[in-house]
């Protein structure tokens, strides 16, 4: 089976490729293989979830291709859940992975308590149903980055009961244990009877309509 990963975001899609093609029957693409230049949808939803489901989709009304997608968010407890959904853009629409760890550390220099979450959830379409699975890993923000590794805010964030940030993980060790990781293991069981016999047993779909 083909999937079409909906993102342009290189490392994201390593990690998403590598974990999803390991159980083997599935070829993965993403918007880098088409013949044709694809934007990504704009991710206006309130929820990571609404976005997901924006994205995947979007992307499948103009590829015919099943797709999946994702939205990650980074939830601090003394910020009251944010960056949350606003993650990738903190510091700004065009902000970079510096800018927003930089902004976060900011926002953070008085707090004691730096507890955080990595969440993430994922959809799947393919015309005929929308399926989601969800992943989440708690941790710590450090008050200084740490590893050279992975991306976003990875450098930051010492997950609960590791001595190694994401940032300083290689790539199998991460995705062991990732937010990304956990979700898509989910899915992947849950598209297993679609990869084995191309259908899906009735009752196990889900079909969801989101306002942004």
């Amino acid at each position: 089976m083909t999937i079409l990963l909906a993102t342009n975001n290189l490392h994201k899609a390593q990690e998403l490729s590598a974990i999803l093609a390991a159980g083997g029957g599935v070829t993965v693409l993403t918007l880098r293989d088409l013949p044709a230049a694809i934007p990504e949808p704009i991710e206006d939803g309130q929820t990571l979830e609404a976005n997901a489901y924006i994205k995947a989709a979007e992307i499948f009304q103009a590829t015919g291709i099943p797709t999946i997608a994702d939205d990650t968010g980074l939830e601090v407890l003394a910020l009251d859940g944010a960056p949350g959904v606003y993650s990738a853009r903190y510091a700004g629409p065009n902000a970079t992975y510096a800018d927003n760890c930089h902004k976060l550390m900011e926002a953070l220099s008085n707090q004691e308590d730096r507890r955080a979450r990595f969440r993430t959830v994922l959809c799947f379409t393919d015309g005929l149903r929308t399926l989601f699975a969800e992943g989440s890993v708690d941790g710590v923000i450090l008050r200084q980055a740490r590893g050279s590794e992975g991306f976003g805010y990875d450098p930051m964030f010492l997950p609960e009961g590791h001595h190694l940030t994401f940032a300083e993980m290689n790539p199998e060790q991460k995705n062991s244990i990732s937010h990304r990781g956990q979700a898509l293991v989910a899915l992947r069981t849950t598209l297993a009877p679609i990869l084995a016999e191309g259908e899906l047993p009735s009752g196990d779909s889900q079909s969801r309509n989101f306002s942004a």
